[in-house]
């Protein structure tokens, strides 16, 4: 399930300890170290989850959250040195939707952005990109009005593009989606689900507009044409 996560915590080597554990999760993460520059970024790109320490020089995580919950409903893990029982009710209260008290483990934040993500996405289990349809309950997919038929590992890697499209995600990145389900994938592996989801779903294979390579990168998925 990879996300584009943003880490608000004005601990710099703590943010950076986040930053690496949620990369190596498969996560694109950016960090920002106080509270009026979260602002800026969730108001610029939402995130699929804001991961939100309380004590912040400027604009404070209780104080930003308020904010944001009059505008948004970005997900939020709130991280705080604080244990009082007042403290954990205020960040609820104000629409936090999870609260971790320091210190915690790396282990132990993981799960529980999993569990934030898993059910941020639950209510929309179809993806529509276009005229590719993705259903992650169902496991089906059709392209233009048509059913097609995906072997696991092409739909784990479409279901993980569908999920955000446009972004370009790396062979590496891909590769931990379909490990899931194929556990002796290599990186090549990904260029093969490529080629033949593309005879699957392109209008013309040979020309792609939907599933592109973005050179020296990776792909990505788009809506293509109508």
């Amino acid at each position: 399930m990879c996300a584009y996560l943003l880490v608000a915590e004005d601990d710099r080597g703590q943010a950076e300890v986040l930053r690496r554990y949620l990369v190596a999760e498969g996560h694109e993460t950016a960090v920002v170290h106080d509270g009026r520059t979260a602002l800026e970024r969730v108001r610029q790109r939402a995130p699929h989850l804001l991961v939100l320490d309380v004590m912040m020089p400027g604009l404070d995580g209780l104080s930003l959250c308020r904010i944001l919950r009059r505008e948004s409903d970005v997900p939020i893990l709130m991280l705080t040195a604080r244990s009082s029982e007042n403290d954990l009710l205020t960040g609820l209260d104000l629409g936090a939707d999870d609260y971790l008290t320091k210190p915690y483990s790396p282990r132990e934040l993981l799960a529980r952005t999993r569990a934030l993500l898993r059910r941020s996405r639950g209510s929309t289990p179809v993806l529509t990109i276009g005229r590719i349809v993705v259903d992650t309950t169902r496991h089906e997919v059709s392209a233009d009005g048509r059913p097609v038929e995906c072997t696991p590992g092409e739909f784990a890697l479409l279901a993980a593009m569908a999920a955000q499209p446009d972004r370009v995600f790396t062979r590496a990145q891909l590769l931990q989606h379909t490990n899931g389900v194929e556990r002796d994938s290599i990186e090549r592996t990904i260029d093969v689900h490529v080629l033949n989801l593309r005879r699957k779903i392109e209008p013309n294979p040979r020309r792609p507009s939907r599933l592109l390579t973005v050179y020296g990168l990776g792909y990505k998925l788009t809506a293509g044409p109508g």
